[in-house]
């Protein structure tokens, strides 16, 4: 979930490279552009702003300072959007050079942070972001090089006394602070899980299975999701049991680092943490109670999960084994979902934040079509299609507001692995769910010259990487490619093409959140690369909030419009890394990557 500790003490972040405040003259210049780089063949976009008229033509200059003009193009105006004080944006598209190299665009005095221009841009990045997903392991940290929350956990809610030992130790820490949930886990898992079976180039071996430097075989991608799986495995140890969240918002005590643990859950300090399991109810060990009406979200997820590790490691003679208790999981899981559809919700304590999950039909679709990938019985496949109807294109597209994670996952991947299945009538069908979608997007993102297509709510970046996500699926599906051009605008944001010139991935292209909301970074001052941060909020939302401050000047004040982001470790909002938008990144990536 978020950290909100009692003591913050961070200093307000530095200006990160030149051009990242604005001038008082009010004719300064400023590009924002995808720091990472284009493919050769693809579309290939920047915005400019000032407080003054632009240019009329931009150049495409070599990295070098004496490199010759590559490309000259017109700027286009957006005449029907403006961001915060700046009234003048351009368009500059580059879209018809196509040589490869290294490359600055020039416009007027100003000049972009350099970015690349080639083939297999995006080839590499899901290994970076795994740095990330390390560095969130629980039981043993690769990135700490230590253990921690050996004690995980005792029980609550479920069917053994409440405070029974229970094994809940391994999987990864959520966000900034060091809860575990199944809500969040299970999806990342299975997202991983997709990538790798949608990209088969994702096979880097540059760890070995506990995540420390060296080879072992097998593709880093699944040695991530297999840490995952393992722990899932153990949130059901019985065939009518299922627990779902480990520790609660009594984590939010403090800067400490894991190994460290001082939080006291009734069994001593730094000792055992509780264990929710899933009833289906509404939970909550005092005043704020979740709103859980079943258990088909997280069944869904889990059986999806389970299924693809059937699908991937059941020709592999020494993980048959493995493989085959996934699959009885999957299945038993989804029983358990389809026995109880609606949502569990996370659970809180003392403060009224939680995952608000209220859609569950998805997660099922979802579960049910890889199921019937893995079994071929035809009753998953009839379950995957009622699933599918009663989802359509239920989602946060197209909203102004939702509550937190509403909407999650926040891409039915559903509607993909089930689309190749079924009759054309069926496929039209969920075509179309996904075009309602993306159009709804469309229409949000002619509100600002970036054409981003979210609402600018808590986790923003995560709702960018499933618009792109989306996109694709949906290409894929049916060879149409008329989203191409919006979907590279929502993936350019990430990537610095957005009003604050920051790519939304720490460690990636020239300027990266750095001060994030991350205890150990914060501790150890260490950086990690490859996390996704939460992304801008709405400045209301921002305000709202409690605990959450930033230092003082802010460096990005000239930049905020409709939406606030901060690179201040005070902000929980805009600031924090979470390790299921980061998964959901390594996805998109893997299908931008195979697009390439």
């Amino acid at each position: 979930m978020k950290i909100i500790p009692a003591l913050m003490v961070v200093a307000a972040t530095e200006l990160l490279a030149a051009g990242a405040s604005a001038s008082d003259s009010g004719d300064e210049i400023f590009i924002r552009a995808n720091q990472i780089g284009y493919d050769l063949k693809a579309t290939k976009l920047a915005v400019a702003f000032s407080r003054q008229p632009l240019p009329p033509t931009f150049e495409l200059i070599s990295l070098a300072d004496d490199g010759p003009v590559w490309f000259k193009g017109e700027s286009k105006p957006v005449t029907n959007a403006v961001w915060g004080q700046f009234s003048q944006h351009v368009e500059l598209d580059f879209s018809g050079f196509h040589r490869p190299g290294d490359y600055v665009l020039r416009f007027g005095n100003a000049r972009s942070f350099p970015f690349r221009i080639g083939g297999g841009i995006y080839a590499g990045l899901p290994a970076t972001l795994l740095e990330f997903m390390r560095e969130q392991r629980c039981g043993f940290n690769p990135w700490l090089g230590t253990n921690c929350h050996q004690l995980d956990g005792r029980t609550a809610y479920g069917p053994l006394t409440n405070g029974s030992p229970m094994d809940a130790t391994g999987g990864w820490h959520d966000a900034g602070d060091m809860l575990k949930y199944l809500l969040t886990s299970g999806n990342a898992t299975a997202q991983m899980l997709l990538a790798y079976q949608l990209n088969a180039k994702l096979n880097a071996d540059q760890f070995d299975a506990l995540g420390r430097p060296g080879t072992n075989g097998i593709p880093d991608l699944l040695d991530e999701a297999r840490w995952g799986l393992d722990w899932l495995l153990k949130l059901h140890p019985a065939p009518d049991q299922l627990y779902h969240q480990v520790a609660d918002d009594r984590d939010h005590a403090g800067w400490r680092l894991p190994q460290n643990e001082t939080v006291d859950y009734g069994w001593g300090k730094g000792g055992a943490r509780v264990v929710y399991f899933a009833d289906g109810r509404p939970q909550g060990l005092k005043q704020y109670q979740s709103e859980s009406t079943g258990m088909a979200n997280l069944a869904g997820r889990y059986a999806a999960a389970m299924a693809l590790a059937w699908q991937i490691w059941k020709n592999n003679p020494r993980e048959r084994d493995f493989a085959g208790r996934c699959l009885q999981a999957g299945r038993e899981v989804y029983a358990l979902g389809r026995e109880k559809e609606g949502v569990q919700q996370g659970d809180s304590f003392g403060a009224p934040y939680r995952y608000e999950e209220t859609t569950w039909a998805d997660d099922m679709e979802w579960g049910a079509a890889e199921l019937f990938r893995a079994t071929g019985q035809q009753q998953y496949r009839t379950d995957a299609k009622r699933y599918a109807g009663l989802a359509a294109d239920e989602s946060w597209m197209g909203k102004e507001q939702t509550r937190h994670y509403q909407y999650y996952p926040f891409v039915n991947a559903g509607h993909f692995r089930l689309y190749d299945l079924v009759d054309p009538q069926t496929r039209a069908a969920l075509a179309g769910y996904y075009r309602a979608g993306i159009e709804r997007c469309i229409r949000v993102g002619g509100g600002n010259p970036y054409h981003a297509g979210v609402p600018f709510i808590w986790c923003s970046d995560n709702l960018v990487a499933a618009l792109v996500t989306q996109c694709q699926f949906y290409e894929r599906m049916t060879g149409d490619k008329r989203y191409r051009r919006f979907a590279a605008e929502q993936r350019d944001w990430l990537l610095g093409r957005n009003p604050w010139g920051m790519t939304m991935f720490t460690g990636l292209g020239s300027q990266s959140p750095k001060d994030v909301h991350l205890m150990t970074v914060q501790l150890l001052k260490r950086p990690v690369r490859g996390a996704l941060v939460d992304g801008p909020v709405y400045e209301r939302i921002f305000t709202s909030l409690k605990g959450v401050t930033v230092g003082q000047p802010d460096p990005f004040a000239a930049f905020q419009g409709s939406a606030v982001y901060h690179d201040d470790g005070q902000d929980y909002s805009s600031n924090e890394p979470t390790m299921d938008g980061t998964a959901s990144a390594i996805l998109m990536f893997a299908l931008c990557a195979s697009s390439d």
